[in-house]
């Protein structure tokens, strides 16, 4: 009885932290970015993506100052670089710990020369920035900070640091693959999945208050027993969108 009243507060749980939010309609900034013809390359993604509702989402606007942690190949980054113009910044970095994963990334991003983007691997494994920022961004990586052992320790030193970059009512956004309700942190090696629930615990605890959810990557087919990189499910994982604010 415990165990099944304890699964069902779980749930109950994971449902209110993925609470679907009313969707804002894309202002002209993401409109205008998203359709830049530089970025043909890439359009591909965006329905997949879901890339016009998550940066409405997100509330990055002109003039805003983001990280975008983790870039991978820079798909989000020259997406922001068009939303926040010529007065805003993009930090596009890679820790010390994920050098290896910016070898052929960072090049290829530094070649287009975006006016607005500074792209490096930083120093540290913690971030940084030289200055306090609008939005933290980072897709698909969050549970990768709890592995090889770091466990809770590893993600409350990541908030924290988080924390201290962004600005009073600045907004962190964590996008990753959902794992079962009540799993915390037990399958971000094996099966490369975080329980929501646990993120927003974690994230909370550092000082954030939650500022909503979306459900526009969710997928119910997904009953998060397989590994994200399981042909089966790769690209159509069950996926969370929760946003927080700095007070």
């Amino acid at each position: 009885m415990r165990l099944a009243l304890s699964m069902f507060a779980a749930a109950a749980l994971t449902t209110a932290v993925v609470a679907q939010d009313k969707a804002a309609p894309a202002g002209p900034a993401i409109t205008r970015a998203l359709a830049d013809p530089a970025r043909a390359d890439q359009a591909g993604d965006d329905a997949r993506r879901q890339a016009a509702a998550v940066l409405a989402f997100s509330g990055v606007k002109p003039g805003d100052t983001v990280i975008d942690y983790l870039p991978g190949a820079g798909y989000w980054t020259r997406i922001f670089t068009g939303v926040v113009g010529p007065k805003g910044k993009v930090y596009a970095f890679w820790p010390a710990a994920g050098a290896k994963y910016a070898t052929k990334s960072l090049p290829a991003l530094q070649a287009r020369n975006l006016g607005n983007v500074v792209a490096q691997v930083q120093a540290t494994d913690l971030p940084t920035a030289p200055q306090p920022v609008d939005l933290f961004w980072t897709v698909q990586n969050y549970h990768d900070i709890a592995n090889n052992g770091a466990g809770e320790p590893a993600l409350r030193a990541f908030d924290a640091a988080v924390f201290k970059l962004l600005k009073h009512g600045g907004t962190y956004v964590v996008i990753d693959h959902a794992d079962a309700p009540g799993t915390g942190l037990s399958g971000t090696e094996t099966r490369h999945r975080i329980d929501p629930a646990a993120v927003r615990r974690q994230i909370e605890s550092a000082g954030f208050r939650f500022a909503g959810a979306s459900r526009v990557l969710a997928n119910p087919a997904d009953d998060h027993s397989k590994p994200v990189f399981d042909p089966a499910i790769r690209g159509k994982t069950d996926q969370f969108v929760l946003k927080f604010r700095k007070p």
